[in-house]
């Protein structure tokens, strides 16, 4: 009889910058930021004609995200007042670019918690919310700098890029394309965020991680049968980033200032209101569907943005106030970190996870968009 081919997860892997940025050192770039600006532009603003900025704080930022620190890969090239962004020397078309270079080291890292060796996998899918240029695509860089006799390509869906990448790579598993998929996310989240901007400064961080999808028939020992997966998009500005090949045909790009559409920019108190009960409405739909209640659900995996919303949606779901062993957050530590953070908390919390127990894998950001994994420990 021949064997229906069923996804899991067989490892996950993680690459964590050597820099970390404080609440405490960035409040002082950012406010060394604004009062240059404010001194530079004093006639201006006394006139009306711009406005006088205001300055950052710890508790602010604790407050509205529950970031404390994030991991960066250029430390001070963002922290300097007169430059505040990531300083990343170019590379030549011979080198391995730093967007790869973080992601084979992901990659390998699931690989080897897999016992895999790079020769059995199949695909690479590069499921990220920025690619480092238009083409080659990532994917296939990494899958060359691996050593991987197969096919890749780039996605793009944001922060749900890496749930995004989970269902299309069990689809080729389930298909017979593929008997195992790396989905790889390397996300330098500090190249495109607005330092300048108070109301987003603080949010991003720089990490890579890796998720080993495959065929239970080759799956090690303790892996994650994959009971269902669902997606879902929905149109909104509410997140958004403008910056793209076109921009040079209408009038270059100025990221200089304290506001940039060419750079992540978002409405955050509508996302915030829009976004969590979508999610949350998402996830108990799909929980109905796969005869799931609250009580069934070990542990919820979220997106790490915001630990505000990460809460109303734990309580939705498990019916009641989420404990950290229920929610873990990395978010604290890592910042957002666009499509790894549900899966740095999906890897960092489920060593103490025994076989049966159930979790969710969960993402949602621009687009809208989000996705939910739903698995079983073996």
């Amino acid at each position: 009889m021949s064997h229906a081919p069923q996804p899991v997860i067989s490892a996950t892997g993680l690459f964590t910058p050597a820099e970390r940025i404080s609440n405490q050192e960035l409040v002082a770039s950012f406010n060394a930021y604004v009062a240059r600006y404010n001194f530079e532009n004093a006639d201006a603003i006394a006139a009306g004609d711009l406005a006088e900025l205001t300055e950052s704080s710890v508790e602010f930022i604790e407050k509205a995200s529950g970031i404390a620190s994030r991991y960066v890969v250029d430390k001070a090239g963002i922290l300097d007042p007169a430059h505040m962004a990531p300083r990343l020397a170019e590379r030549s078309n011979d080198e391995l670019s730093i967007l790869a270079e973080i992601g084979v080291a992901a990659a390998k890292d699931a690989l080897a918690r897999a016992g895999r060796d790079a020769s059995d996998v199949d695909a690479v899918l590069c499921a990220a919310s920025n690619m480092q240029r238009a083409y080659p695509a990532m994917a296939v860089e990494i899958q060359d700098a691996l050593g991987i006799d197969g096919f890749g390509f780039d996605m793009n869906v944001a922060c749900s890029s890496a749930t995004f990448g989970i269902q299309t790579a069990a689809d080729y598993i389930r298909a017979g394309h593929a008997k195992s998929v790396l989905v790889v996310n390397p996300e330098i989240c500090s190249g495109h965020l607005n330092w300048r901007d108070r109301d987003s400064h603080f949010i991003f961080g720089d990490v890579a991680t890796a998720i080993l999808i495959e065929d239970k028939a080759i799956a090690p020992a303790g892996h994650w049968d994959i009971l269902g997966t669902k997606l879902k998009t929905q149109f909104s500005n509410n997140i958004r980033n403008n910056f793209g090949f076109l921009n040079r045909g209408h009038g270059g790009i100025d990221q200089s200032g304290p506001k940039s559409d060419k750079l992540f920019v978002q409405e955050g108190r509508k996302v915030f209101k829009e976004v969590v009960p979508w999610v949350a409405n998402l996830i108990v739909e799909q929980m109905e569907v796969l005869g799931l209640a609250g009580a069934d659900m070990r542990r919820l995996w979220l997106h790490q943005a915001n630990t505000n919303m990460n809460r109303l949606i734990a309580h939705r779901v498990l019916g009641h106030e989420a404990s950290e062993t229920e929610s873990p957050t990395v978010l604290d530590t890592y910042g957002n970190t666009s499509s790894a953070g549900s899966i740095i908390a999906f890897h960092l919390h489920h060593d103490d996870m025994a076989a049966g127990d159930t979790g969710l894998i969960c993402s949602f950001g621009a687009g809208y968009s989000a996705g939910t994994v739903f698995v079983r420990k073996t």
